[in-house]
């Protein structure tokens, strides 16, 4: 093994090789680094231009009424198919729906498990305040 000490190619310190061979960097992370700082000056070279380059000029996108007409029938496309192709029982409730089920549950339920009092009282559980009350059986 060599005792002599090298220089990184990218970081510049002095290091001491662990492989037989001579390495040019001294961790992977240098040579990762100046891989990648190579690649980006090859770059333009090759024909690709990269986004941070100071000649590419970028057009400011600005708003149209065109722009606006197709995104609102854009969005009212999607609203029309999204309402043909989801079924009454997938769609989303709403609060009329919600209202319309409260009401059609009566206040008082009639409770099963409990008995009866002598008086012929049956118990039921009051929906609004939350308790059981007895009352007379409807007839």
């Amino acid at each position: 093994m060599d005792t002599k000490h090298y220089t990184c190619l990218y970081c510049y310190e002095e290091f001491i090789p662990k492989r037989r061979h001579v390495q040019k960097f001294c961790s992977a992370t240098c040579r990762s680094k100046a891989h990648h700082q190579k690649t980006k000056i090859d770059a333009p070279q090759t024909g690709l231009q990269t986004t941070n380059s100071t000649n590419s000029t970028n057009k400011i996108e600005q708003i149209s009424a065109a722009g606006i007409g197709n995104a609102a029938v854009g969005a009212l496309a999607a609203d029309v198919l999204k309402n043909v192709f989801t079924t009454n029982n997938n769609k989303p409730a709403t609060k009329g729906d919600i209202l319309a089920l409260r009401r059609s549950y009566n206040r008082y339920q009639r409770i099963l498990n409990m008995p009866g009092r002598p008086d012929g009282t049956l118990p039921y559980y009051d929906m609004e305040t939350k308790c059981y009350i007895y009352l007379k059986p409807f007839k």
